[in-house]
């Protein structure tokens, strides 16, 4: 299972993180806010029962009949949050505000606020307890300010909480931006690319991680050139001995009278030869993989596959291979060795795998092409050929290293080797294309 980005795992948690703050936060001023509302309705309520009694019993004391009750009346219709009775130490009932129930109103005895019927009641008495008044306040109200208070703390919290979260996002990717750059500088490296990773300009944080790379990055280098060393050395020790064993077993097929002494000696110089053979591939695969294939002076292609394809006009292929050139320059900052050694391969492939005439191509912009008439290749087989020691159906003594080697030098020069099979417009053939880097001649302006 595919765990997610380090990205999206971090701001996941800091998201969630966030939003609990502000949540709780919100919820903790919301709770202080009621706590504080709670105490100024209280001190308004207190206030102004002491206000409305004070007036009451002036009212009170003013009148010439006792026991009377008289009902406020209301000047215009409004929302009456507060109302009160007025009462006198029997009991009985003196003044009322106008929408006043006094059978919800319950007779305190003690000064103070108190709390019943979802309402919260302040109680004092005056004239040494003739007069006492009840004030009370439905607490409906004032859970409706909280409500009103913790929406809108709430709503900017919508807006705030999906903006916090866009921005830790956006800060986690600008955070992270040198390790996607150290990633993609690392995808873009070639395989044979051992190079170190410079670490002037890199994060703080990545350096160790740098280091550590560069460090196994050297040690992958040296255990490579090691390999490509030992090939190449005991290839090149080969030769000499094997070149020795090849003249004895010539000379003593030579001077042999039975047949069968014929035969074997036949035999041992075929093996031989193809030892040789492969010994020669071994040193081109470890100049491919070890050797600089770039020069710094561009030089001219079309001398370079002269001399190649000039190597196959004599012998059993004489006359197998056409050459074709364009008839201006083809500059390229490739080795001459590599791009010998490179034809040198395509051209040897054709000639063992397939039947007829061997075309190679060279157009204008540098592509060389080499085609041979055979049976089609399925595509599974086709994107195989290049892998070192796969050999095709009809090999023959092959060593299953050309293509290897010539792959390897495309890798190594960033042209990629093209192969097809059938040839455009046939049931039949194979090709191999390669770019090599290389630009029309132009002379220089005087």
């Amino acid at each position: 299972m595919t765990r997610p980005s380090i990205r999206l795992r971090s701001a996941g948690a800091l998201s969630l993180i966030v939003t609990l703050i502000w949540l709780g936060t919100a919820l903790v001023t919301a709770r202080l806010l009621t706590s504080e509302l709670d105490e100024v309705f209280d001190s308004s309520l207190q206030e102004t029962g002491q206000r409305i009694l004070q007036l009451a019993v002036v009212d009170v004391l003013g009148r010439e009949e006792e026991g009377v009750t008289q009902r406020v009346m209301a000047l215009d219709e409004h929302e009456e949050y507060f109302t009160y009775i007025v009462r006198d130490d029997r009991g009985r009932i003196l003044l009322t505000s106008h929408r006043a129930d006094p059978a919800r109103f319950p007779a305190f005895s003690d000064t103070g606020f108190h709390q019943a019927d979802d309402q919260r009641f302040y109680h004092e008495s005056a004239v040494s307890g003739t007069v006492a008044l009840t004030i009370a306040e439905p607490l409906s109200h004032r859970r409706e300010v909280a409500r009103e208070m913790a929406l809108s703390l709430a709503l900017p919290l919508v807006v705030m909480i999906p903006l916090s979260i866009a921005g830790i996002f956006y800060g986690l990717g600008y955070g992270l931006r040198p390790l996607v750059q150290l990633r993609a500088q690392l995808a873009r490296r070639g395989a044979k690319d051992l190079s170190p990773l410079p670490t002037e300009d890199m994060a703080t944080e990545l350096r160790p991680i740098a280091d550590t790379l560069n460090q196994l990055l050297a040690r992958l280098d040296t255990a490579f050139a090691a390999e490509r060393s030992f090939t190449a050395n005991a290839a090149h020790e080969l030769r000499t001995p094997l070149a020795g064993a090849l003249a004895q077993v010539q000379r003593l097929r030579q001077t042999a009278t039975d047949p069968e002494s014929v035969r074997r000696a036949e035999e041992v110089e075929a093996t031989l030869k193809r030892l040789t053979r492969l010994s020669e591939r071994l040193m081109q695969l470890a100049r491919a993989e070890g050797a600089r294939l770039l020069t710094d002076t561009p030089q001219d292609l079309r001398p370079i596959l002269r001399i190649v394809a000039g190597d196959f006009a004599q012998g059993a292929d004489a006359g197998r291979v056409t050459l074709t050139l364009p008839d201006t320059p083809i500059a390229s900052d490739i080795d001459p060795d590599a791009v010998a050694i490179l034809a040198r391969n395509l051209i040897e492939n054709a000639l063992r795998h397939g039947q007829g005439p061997v075309a190679v191509t060279l157009d204008p912009q540098g592509i060389l092409t080499v085609e041979n008439d055979c049976p089609p290749i399925l595509p599974d087989d086709l994107a195989a050929l290049s892998g070192r020691f796969v050999r095709g159906k009809d090999a023959g003594d092959g060593s299953g290293l050309g293509l290897a080697i010539v792959h390897t030098i495309a890798e190594r020069i960033g042209s990629p080797l093209r192969l097809a099979s059938p040839l455009s417009g046939k049931s039949t053939g194979f090709s191999a294309s390669i770019l090599l880097r290389g630009t029309p001649y132009q002379e220089p302006s005087r």
